[in-house]
């Protein structure tokens, strides 16, 4: 089969890495892709036209969408109208993602357990109802952001300058039109990514994000600075937990509401003393949850995303590996802030012999065959071991041995 990939980053990095395991893949494509993707094409991920022309022209058996814009712009709906095979969720369901504002809402009326909030889109009524609900308060711009429109404020001059810069400065753009005000939850976070084909569900080994850019959660929030799998915090009986109340109801809910889901639903969790809470829905896999996750998976990775297409994800035996994975993300330094580019990335060779480390490229360009970085996030260190401390030592050794010009990254991914 010839494959397309839609997006850029570590994210499909790691797709293409687990498709290309396939026998049954004879070529794979990702646009825009980055310079360490062979056959990368230069056609923007929002180009939904060009993207469709393209897998027309080159006889695409099969597109996966990796990333976000897309699906919220109708990829799906585009390529499902020309009967060409996509998997991803259709513009109605991915709606999960793309709008904060309907996902509480989502939320709250099939009663799936999430913290209270409100959605405003005046500056002035949501710090009204900041300084009456009380503080600690979380502020979130209501449309897409990759990942740093969310914003954690102590005290109400942070909610102030957090309100200023979604609503009247528009830091964001249009996705900060909205904002939602939320109640400060408690406890541990859990990643699950899980394949959905519109009835059943089955969730993927937990994972642990870091967001902050700063050894000990401090800092901005970043799109990721590392991962672990399994997340230690997530048990067997806290799994069949959130299955009964969150996974099962959600997948139910957009059926009955017209949103059938087909692809990958992440459910961000927080574990707190009073059960699992769901934070926020995404509508594809997470990154960098996606370069931990898919190393342990045993399947083909081509076989559950065309039964989740074909509705028969129940047929599929899905089987992990007994190992633990911690992905360690190589950055430019100042990022997420402003930082430079176009420093020669070297070292890469130490992982052609490697078995059980691979690194991602995100933020990278090929020139004349020698890769540079261009990007905040440039490359995923991803490492498999017995332990989750064995398998942050590999990452960290195998991090050392990349070099780059400004290299920056946290060095506590799978220690803290």
């Amino acid at each position: 089969m010839k494959i397309l990939v839609v997006g850029s980053g570590g994210r499909e990095s790691a797709i293409i890495w687990k498709l290309r395991q396939s026998e049954k893949v004879s070529k794979i494509y990702c646009a825009p892709g980055n310079g360490s993707i062979e056959d990368s094409i230069n056609i923007s991920a929002k180009d939904i036209e060009g993207l469709l022309d393209f897998a027309v022209n080159e006889k695409i058996d099969f597109t996966v969408v990796g990333t976000e814009e897309p699906l919220a712009l109708g990829i799906v709906d585009a390529f499902n109208e020309k009967s060409l095979r996509i998997f991803g969720p259709e513009k109605r369901a991915a709606v999960i993602e793309y709008s904060k504002e309907f996902s509480k809402d989502f939320m709250v009326r099939n009663n799936i357990p999430t913290a209270k909030h409100g959605s405003f889109s005046d500056k002035g009524e949501a710090l009204h109802y900041i300084k009456k609900t009380g503080l600690p308060i979380v502020i979130k711009a209501d449309g897409l952001s990759v990942g740093k429109g969310v914003y954690i404020c102590n005290t109400i001059d942070e909610a102030d300058c957090a309100l200023t810069e979604i609503m009247i400065e528009e830091k964001f753009g249009k996705s900060g039109k909205t904002v939602v005000v939320e109640e400060f939850l408690e406890g541990t976070e859990v990643s699950i990514l899980s394949f959905v084909d519109g009835k059943t569900v089955m969730p993927m080994i937990s994972s642990k994000d870091h967001k902050h850019a700063y050894d000990g959660n401090k800092g901005p929030n970043t799109g990721g600075m590392g991962t672990v799998a399994p997340n230690s915090a997530y048990d067997e009986s806290m799994a069949e937990r959130c299955m009964e109340e969150i996974f099962k109801p959600t997948v139910a809910a957009l059926e009955k509401e017209n949103r059938e889901f087909k692809g990958i639903i992440f459910f961000g969790l927080m574990l707190t003393e009073n059960g699992p809470k769901l934070l926020e829905y995404n509508a594809r896999f997470g990154d960098p949850e996606t370069q931990v996750v898919l190393p342990l998976l045993e399947n083909d990775l081509l076989d559950i995303l065309l039964a989740c297409c074909d509705g028969n994800l129940d047929e599929i035996n899905i089987i992990w590996k007994k190992k633990a994975a911690v992905c360690v993300v190589l950055a430019s330094m100042g990022y997420p802030g402003k930082y430079e580019t176009g420093f020669e990335i070297q070292g890469l060779e130490h992982f052609e012999n490697e078995s059980e480390a691979i690194v991602f490229g995100a933020g990278v360009k090929n020139v004349d065959g020698k890769l540079f970085t261009s990007g905040g996030r440039v490359l995923g260190v991803s490492a498999l071991a017995d332990t989750v401390e064995q398998a942050a030592d590999k990452a960290y050794i195998m991090a050392e041995k990349i070099k780059f010009d400004n290299k920056t990254f946290r060095r506590d991914i799978g220690i803290i």
